[in-house]
């Protein structure tokens, strides 16, 4: 969403003197700056959300790679704890899901919620069982891809930024903590996140996830490190006592991948 000439001047007038001029925060000039432009998806709450949360989620994107690496990178695949593996095309909004506890793979395409759904090497051809495993499909999708490629998702529709506070991680970095908070998007809207910011290289280093934006306490908090580079962008496999694996950008996958076993 590009912002009309007058008011996005004005907002970077405003958003200039806020970061310099706030309490919560001492910012130089230096933190305004970022490597490429980021423009927020629409429907990302620009009103609502902090300006320093914005610069903040912007350094993130450069420090990954920038947007325009992410927006070429195009076959992504990895396997979410040992319980299943995916495969997204993300030109395309298409993905292929293996559970290997079921044996079962689902096909989706995930703009137009169509595909294919097979088990044991057999396809379903019972419309209603096709369409509860695509759905099953999609929300496995925005969970699994979250807790992967987050970090390129702080400015996506429905997302407030907010900046909370500086904050040691629990491996004791200093990091200023941003609050995501989501409206009317998702499976799960009501969720809430903290993310840990490192100072030193503007890396999500920590997230904690809320079941509900209110809530005092966490369901977890967890790390977000073991960062490596894969194709032209950053990405963090490191979630604690559980990792993710099989990660890897490719360029390109078999005719075939979305669309038959």
């Amino acid at each position: 969403m590009r912002l009309p000439y007058t008011k996005f001047f004005l907002w970077i007038i405003s958003l200039f003197f806020w970061v310099h001029c706030s309490e919560k925060k001492q910012f130089d000039s230096e933190n305004l700056e970022t490597a490429d432009l980021n423009y927020p998806s629409p429907g990302f709450d620009l009103e609502g959300s902090d300006p320093l949360a914005i610069v903040l989620a912007d350094r993130i994107m450069s420090a990954m790679g920038g947007r325009e690496a992410w927006d070429k990178t195009r076959y992504l695949k990895w396997n979410f704890f040992g319980r299943r593996s995916l495969l997204w095309d993300k030109q395309e909004a298409k993905v292929r899901i293996e559970i290997h506890e079921r044996d079962q793979v689902i096909l989706l395409d995930l703009n137009r919620s169509i595909g294919k759904v097979f088990q044991q090497g057999v396809e379903f051809s019972n419309m209603d069982s096709v369409a509860f495993y695509l759905s099953k499909g999609k929300e496995i999708w925005m969970n699994d891809s979250y807790w992967l490629f987050m970090p390129f998702k702080l400015k996506d529709t429905g997302v407030t930024l907010t900046y909370l506070k500086e904050g040691m991680t629990k491996t004791g970095e200093m990091s200023d903590v941003l609050k995501l908070t989501f409206k009317e998007v998702g499976v799960t809207p009501n969720n809430a996140y903290w993310v840990w910011v490192s100072k030193d290289q503007n890396l999500i280093k920590q997230w904690a996830y809320f079941k509900h934006f209110s809530d005092s306490l966490p369901q977890f908090v967890s790390p977000w490190d073991d960062y490596e580079e894969y194709g032209e962008i950053l990405l963090a496999k490191g979630r604690g006592w559980r990792n993710l694996t099989e990660v890897a950008v490719l360029y390109s996958v078999p005719i075939q991948t979305f669309v038959s076993l």
